[in-house]
């Protein structure tokens, strides 16, 4: 297992996974200066964004990095459709969480609480609205908070999704729980062992049946949540266990890999839920991640395995859009952080119209003019 703290141009502040290998460095030099606070794009769906943050702990488990605690602590942020259109804006991170994991990136050159100043869109514990909203979980990639899925969630929760993400605790750089602790990193150097990733993906589903279990009973604004309508996205590890999730509960109806090698097994017999891989060349047909050939073959039902050109691990999540404000320059032929930003929000929110609305979606039957970065395999992309 080859754990990544330096992806292609300099993106590896927040890039970094030990779920897909690393695609070729690229030549890359910072900024002369960063360019302030980052401002993440706005929603683009017809409602305002509200979020909340809950702590939940399961005491029927011990915690499997943290060896001290006989119970699951996870810090879970929703975001959702509201009506209020003003009020605070919710924080992107703690400047300890930003010191935190700019230390545990190895970033250096920019103040520690750089990406707490990060502008979001979503207003602080606003009033959700709406009712029988589909439900998304979104898990991040190995070592990133949630947070770094942000605008990706702020997007679905505008186009009238509910979105569960789960700080996956002791995986990322830093979690703040209840009370204000700060849970860092055990994970970290068991990143090597023989069956780490197995072993994360399991206990990452673990947390998903326990969200799932808890969130419609007992959160006071459950009752805007559609129970039958559940899909799961992730990047990276949290991709890998999106795959996991969906064979270890049947709750999950639909899925989507982002650039994660994956490594639940699915039944010989087939699986035949709806599974999306979006991803980069790294995972092409006979490419150097053998995983999603592996499991292409075996699932069964409405699936499609899209690949981006010019995309690299981190382009599914918020870090090229926070690159100016760490003083990184893109690198040459890497694809731009809004254009990710809108392929990654695109193609995500197609598939979940289709699965979870029924609303048929015809950009996920063909290669579209509009976004021709994204080839359709196998049929129209192979190892080079």
């Amino acid at each position: 297992m080859r754990h990544l703290l330096a992806v292609a141009a300099g993106l590896a502040v927040l890039a970094a996974s030990a779920c897909s290998a690393p695609t070729p460095p690229r030549s890359a030099a910072p900024s002369a200066t960063p360019t302030g606070p980052a401002t993440l794009p706005a929603p683009t769906g017809p409602h305002p964004v509200g979020t909340t943050a809950l702590y939940l702990k399961d005491t029927s488990r011990p915690d499997p990095w943290n060896l001290d605690a006989k119970a699951r602590e996870l810090k879970i942020t929703l975001w959702y459709p509201t009506k209020q259109k003003d009020g605070q804006r919710a924080p992107y991170m703690t400047p300890k969480e930003s010191e935190l994991l700019l230390k545990g990136k190895r970033s250096a050159g920019v103040p520690d609480d750089t990406l707490s100043k990060t502008r979001t869109n979503a207003i602080k514990d606003a009033e959700p609205a709406g009712r029988k909203l589909p439900l998304v979980v979104l898990s991040p990639g190995f070592t990133n908070p949630m947070s770094t899925l942000t605008s990706l969630a702020e997007e679905l929760a505008s186009r009238g999704y509910m979105v569960a993400g789960i700080d996956h605790t002791y995986e990322s750089y830093a979690t703040t729980l209840a009370g204000g602790r700060v849970a860092e990193c055990l994970a970290c150097d068991s990143d090597t062992d023989t069956g780490f990733g197995t072993g994360v993906v399991a206990g990452r589903a673990a947390d998903v049946s326990f969200v799932l279990d808890w969130l419609p009973s007992q959160w006071e604004g459950s009752d805007v949540i559609d129970r039958s309508r559940i899909a799961m996205v992730g990047q990276s590890m949290g991709g890998a266990s999106a795959l996991a999730a969906m064979v270890k509960d049947s709750r999950v109806r639909a899925g989507i890999d982002m650039d994660g090698t994956t490594y639940a097994r699915i039944p010989k017999s087939g699986f035949s839920r709806p599974f999306l891989f979006l991803g980069t060349a790294e995972h092409v047909t006979g490419g150097r991640d053998t995983s999603w050939d592996r499991d292409w073959k075996l699932l069964t039902g409405w699936k499609r395995w899209l690949v981006v050109t010019g995309a690299e691990h981190s382009s599914f999540t918020d870090a090229p859009l926070l690159a100016g404000a760490l003083g990184i320059k893109p690198a040459y032929g890497i694809l731009p952080a809004a254009r990710a930003a809108e392929l990654t929000r695109t193609y995500v929110a197609a598939f979940l119209d289709q699965h979870l609305k029924s609303q048929r979606q015809p950009l996920l039957d063909k290669p579209s003019a509009r976004y021709p970065e994204v080839k359709f395999c196998p049929a129209t992309c192979g190892q080079s």
